[in-house]
């Protein structure tokens, strides 16, 4: 079985699908371990919840990105990961992951990329005035939400809806794609 890695840095919606995903042997794949770069986040709770270690630092008590990647890889091996998902981790990832994980690193956004990367995309596209949104679950490379895709999923924007409740609508389809998604990459991996 493979053991997958979960790097979030908020309330860890999506990291509750995963792992429930994995609870339910829809995923080939255990959650090994939850890395998270916002020590206080509500997706450690969750993890803690579910017996899942963790390893959380605060990227400010190292010296430079290459030192706390060094850190996190250095879990990733105590605890033998396979295959890394991000799920709202705000961070780019540096070579020291991308050498180590080559092609083995996807996230999810909240967005059709290419429009809409980066923080808030949600918003972005909702200030936009776009008709459709949606999903995108891609390959991590050293830009930003700048990997090849994977999988997208469209969401249409209807007129009038509130932020909210389009927030609500794309995390609803972000919890059941990227199981999905995560089961057939695993499965080839």
């Amino acid at each position: 079985m493979k053991q997958l890695a979960v790097f979030a840095s908020g309330s860890g919606t999506n990291f509750q699908a995963i792992v429930d995903a994995a609870k339910k042997g829809i995923l080939p794949a255990r959650v090994a371990l939850l890395v998270c770069d916002k020590p206080g986040a509500k997706v450690i709770e969750r993890a803690a919840r579910e017996h899942i270690p963790a390893f959380v630092f605060s990227p400010k008590d190292y010296v430079a990105k290459a030192e706390f990647e060094q850190a996190i890889l250095a879990q990733l091996r105590k605890h033998h990961i396979d295959f890394i998902a991000l799920a709202g981790y705000m961070r780019l990832i540096g070579p020291t992951l991308l050498a180590a994980y080559e092609g083995k690193i996807v996230n999810i956004h909240p967005s059709l990329l290419p429009a809409f990367p980066g923080k808030d995309a949600i918003g972005q596209a909702y200030r936009a005035g776009v008709k459709v949104t949606g999903v995108t679950i891609h390959y991590v490379d050293e830009g930003m939400d700048t990997g090849p895709i994977i999988a997208q999923r469209a969401v249409p924007i209807y007129d009038g809806e509130p932020l909210e409740q389009l927030e609500a609508r794309i995390h609803e389809v972000e919890h059941e794609l990227y199981p999905t998604v995560l089961k057939t990459l695993l499965e080839h991996q």
